[in-house]
């Protein structure tokens, strides 16, 4: 992959040599075609064509290892008719206006969108693209366009072929179409097929990608932080006596905003050894100084009296006397702790001067919230800070916090230093584990009222937790008062049942918090479908056949679930009495079903296979849906069975993998993913595998030894994962 470092940069490589021709969204934000920097000053393309016939797909969104190179040149080679391993991909440029995620109104990739979003934006390029080179041809041979075919990058016309390149000269001087005609499901051939073998496979595989930690710059030096042990706490002063006997040591110095102490070193080894050595004063008198217990207990505290109503059409308090009159209630409470991302490439982020601004190496999430902050930071106009696009080793969240705090921390770093050569920030697995950001702690407490012949009445559900989008740039989506974050997989479950009465209390902690992979539904979706396990095992139904009984037809995601929920009974063989687990869950537009066969001998517990079904909308790229639902479901089995972390007086237990223990390959189940085939728009799949893996789970540990698993990790519960 060659990656573009500016729009001004990618404009003129794109012009220089022989010409191009690009198609994308205009300043009128209309497709629209060009050639040259000249005649493309304000057209930032999907697509270019060379003229030799290579075809590079501009990628918005970044690529983690989730399939984003792969699934948005799948949607342009297909309308298109290119050759798919002609086709290159280059990440686009920091543009807000026209590289926007048309969901969030704003450049990023996160909540499982990109795919959804681009879905007629690329597929539109690559058509548009498509005509322009057919009615070039046309010309050029002087046939009408209607005798015109396209294969493999081809155009032949009778006895008369050419490749794109041949004719992108004379298409790139026409006017695109501004809203071209699309394939319909049935003439697809790159869409929905499993032969297609992923775009950042070669370069991963061959060393050849650049990842955000493989940057290294003429006269570049090296950064690392010693931050607060506690969180909130800020530098009094510090000693770098000891510092300077670490070879390669070239400074330290107080960062501007206090949070830490930056030491400078001649490699990566160095910084940190010289970081190590620093001996600094911290003032902790607005920092974090509870330990979990005494977080878990102020937590389960709130939800005695509710700060927000979530569900404003069915008032917590009139379900009270509903309850008091039902003929059985289930109460159950439940407390999730801090989770970690743990990525496996660590934040680092490399800022050089260029000019009179910089540039930004970075695995780069979010560019409308890196831009703008390190802009801030360094006193400079946004336009003025490049953003150079990487590969990032893994993310889930921990790369688009609000606070863009690695990429200002980086900035920070450029500052003191003195803004005359590249400075490389990086943290060690350390860092990240110790002083990140963080998965909310949360808790939960449920009231479920039961009339005599077993239906549900009442039913009043509490939560308490941090929220995520208050105070910072998120805080649009909190509406009176309720940041959706916190009740998502609660406030809008697609089953009906009467008289759900939600309130919310928001934690305050100086431990920072940001979603963390399915974010809200990381807990809702294990409450939730724990909850129902226990109404079917109250009433004696069938796990699965009392959730179809409550899920109405006509809606139209409930539909969906219904297929999602059939399908996976039928693959999995599931049986009335069947002593194993089930969960569904809808996330991200997408509903996923689950069902969980395990064993367990005394305490041991060992997940033998997974069965996940799932619908969301057009495959795309069947293989990356599986592989997202594999990957969601073993990032969920390290979540639920082993992962916490934990504070004593305000301080992080955990330090790295020995105690952050992630899945281990012998510890990895047997995973059958089925797709409902659909032709729906497309929706998320990054997300929506992790919610429902860990109740279906615990319902199969369950059935087996009839012990209710209600705080996590199970590890709390006497299980080990073995």
């Amino acid at each position: 992959m060659t990656i573009n470092v500016s729009r001004r940069g990618f404009l003129k490589a794109s012009a220089a040599g022989t010409t191009a021709l690009l198609v994308g969204i205009n300043a009128k934000g209309v497709l629209a075609a060009g050639s040259t920097a000249a005649a493309a000053t304000d057209l930032n393309p999907f697509v270019k064509i060379d003229a030799d016939g290579t075809v590079t797909v501009i990628i918005k969104h970044f690529e983690m290892g989730q399939g984003t190179t792969t699934g948005l040149t799948t949607l342009v080679a297909e309308e298109l008719d290119a050759d798919w391993d002609a086709v290159r991909t280059d990440f686009a440029p920091a543009d807000v206006d026209r590289y926007k995620n048309l969901f969030f109104g704003a450049q990023g990739t996160g909540g499982s969108t990109s795919i959804a979003n681009s879905f007629m934006q690329y597929r539109e390029a690559g058509a548009a693209a498509r005509d322009l080179l057919v009615r070039a041809a046309a010309d050029s041979w002087g046939v009408d366009t209607a005798t015109i075919t396209v294969e493999s990058g081809v155009i032949k016309s009778g006895s008369k072929s050419g490749h794109f390149g041949e004719f992108v000269a004379a298409a790139s001087t026409m006017e695109a179409i501004e809203k071209p005609a699309v394939k319909t499901p049935d003439q697809f051939k790159l869409i929905g097929s499993d032969k297609l073998h992923r775009k950042d496979n070669t370069g991963k595989t061959n060393g050849t990608a650049m990842f955000a930690m493989d940057v290294n710059l003429p006269g570049m030096i090296y950064a690392a932080i010693m931050r607060s042990p506690k969180f909130g706490g800020t530098v009094v002063s510090f000693d770098d006596s000891a510092a300077k006997d670490v070879g390669g040591f070239i400074a330290a110095q107080v960062l501007p905003n206090k949070a830490g102490v930056v030491a400078f070193g001649k490699n990566t080894w160095a910084a940190f050894q010289a970081r190590d050595a620093l001996s600094v004063e911290w003032d902790f008198s607005a920092a974090e100084t509870r330990s979990t217990d005494a977080m878990v207990a102020d937590h389960l505290a709130l939800l005695d009296a509710p700060q927000f109503d979530a569900n404003h059409e069915v008032p917590l308090a009139s379900v009270a006397p509903i309850l008091a009159d039902a003929a059985k209630t289930i109460n159950a409470q439940f407390t999730f702790p801090f989770l970690a991302h743990a990525p496996l490439e660590p934040e680092n982020c490399t800022i050089e001067p260029v000019g009179d601004g910089v540039r930004v190496h970075d695995g780069c999430q979010f560019p409308t919230l890196t831009r703008p902050m390190v802009a801030a930071t360094l006193g400079l106009d946004p336009a003025k800070v490049e953003i150079r696009t990487l590969y990032a080793g893994g993310s889930f969240g921990r790369r688009a916090n609000a606070a863009s705090d690695y990429n200002v921390e980086a900035a920070m770093a450029f500052a003191v230093s003195g803004r005359k050569v590249p400075v490389k920030l990086v943290w060690s697995r350390e860092d990240d584990i110790k002083g990140g950001y963080y998965r909310p702690m949360s808790a939960h407490r449920a009231k479920i009222g039961l009339d005599a012949d077993g239906k549900i009445v009442g039913w009043d559900h509490r939560l308490a937790t941090k929220s995520i989008a208050k105070g910072g740039p998120f805080d649009g989506m909190v509406q009176n008062g309720i940041d959706p974050t916190s009740v998502e997989g609660v406030a809008e479950s697609l089953y009906t049942l009467p008289n759900m009465g939600i309130g919310l209390s928001d934690f305050t902690t100086a431990v920072p918090i940001n979603w963390w992979r399915s974010v809200g539904h990381t807990h809702t979706g294990f409450v939730m479908e724990s909850l129902m396990d226990m109404v079917a095992t109250e009433t004696g139904q069938d796990p699965i056949e009392m959730r179809l009984a409550m899920l109405d037809p006509a809606g139209a995601n409930q539909a969906r679930m219904i297929e999602a929920i059939k399908l996976v009974r039928e693959i999995s063989g599931w049986e009335k009495g069947d002593k194993r687990g089930f969960a569904a869950h809808f996330s991200f537009s997408t509903c996923v079903a689950v069902v969980a066969d395990v064993t367990v001998e005394d305490t041991s517990v060992h997940v033998n296979k997974l069965f996940m079904a799932v619908e969301c909308g057009v495959a795309v790229n069947p293989d990356v849906i599986r592989a997202q639902m594999e990957g969601g479901a073993g990032y969920a089995l390290s979540a639920i069975f082993r992962n916490e972390v934990t504070l004593t007086d305000g301080e992080v237990d955990q330090y790295n993998f020995p105690d952050y223990e992630l899945l281990r390959n012998p510890e990895m189940p047997e995973i059958e993913v089925a797709i409902v085939s659909s032709n729906n728009a497309p929706t998320g799949v990054g997300e929506p595998g992790v919610p429902p893996t860990g109740p279906a789970v615990a319902n199969a540990i369950f059935a087996k030894t009839g012990k209710r698993i209600m705080d996590l990790p199970m590890t709390k519960a006497g299980f080990d994962f073995v």
